[in-house]
């Protein structure tokens, strides 16, 4: 096989993959946590081997859907904090894009943040720790290293910038959580309310010299 036939399947089973998380999406979309592997393969119109072989089995397509969410919504993420913008204002974007993403598709951040709601018979059980955790970490890990560009956090600042990362992913994690399922305020009274929790360190650390505003 030549080297342009394998670049032509390659192409072909990109696209074929594309088409089967979109189907997915659209189950889970649908079914939130509840989404089967059954459902899914019935959606993409493929009998359910097909889906495992594509997948390996339901972690890997759940593995396979935290990313393509989780690149959007970093994306999101970093144009939020890229704009034209007061710090203050920019903090505060960041943090309502977060929960403006996880309110308009909550059946998708169930289904990745609390996958053991939806196990189903014969298909592994999801926990936590196991599946849902990587996805935090690697937001945490992502805006530590935007903090570490862009702010001078003095003598020690790769390990701070990691403790602020992680702990500011963290506090929009489970305020977003509770936020959600109790709906206790408005969204913008949340922003407002966590940015006041951020600011004072934020609002003293100064830019990094050379790097782009925080």
């Amino acid at each position: 096989m030549n080297t342009t036939q394998r670049t032509e399947q390659q192409r072909s089973a990109d696209r074929r993959r594309r088409e089967l998380l979109e189907a997915a999406d659209r189950v889970v979309l649908r079914d939130g946590p509840q989404a089967s592997m059954n459902a899914i393969a019935a959606e993409a119109g493929i009998t359910k081997p097909i889906l495992y072989r594509h997948f390996g089995d339901k972690g890997g397509l759940y593995a396979a859907l935290a990313k393509r969410h989780t690149d959007a919504l970093l994306d999101s993420l970093r144009a939020a904090l890229d704009a034209p913008a007061e710090r203050r204002k920019r903090v505060e974007s960041t943090l309502d894009t977060y929960l403006a993403a996880i309110e308009a598709r909550p059946q998708v951040y169930r289904f990745l943040m609390h996958p053991a709601e939806g196990s189903q018979a014969g298909e592994p059980n999801f926990d936590l720790g196991r599946n849902a955790a990587p996805v935090l970490r690697r937001m945490g890990e992502e805006l530590a290293r935007v903090i570490e560009e862009r702010v001078d956090l003095g003598p020690g600042s790769e390990q701070l910038a990691r403790v602020w990362g992680h702990g500011i992913v963290g506090m929009m994690h489970a305020a977003g959580d509770w936020w959600l399922g109790e709906r206790p305020c408005s969204r913008a009274e949340l922003v407002t309310c966590l940015a006041d929790l951020l600011w004072g360190r934020l609002a003293a650390a100064g830019d990094r010299s050379g790097g782009p505003r925080f």
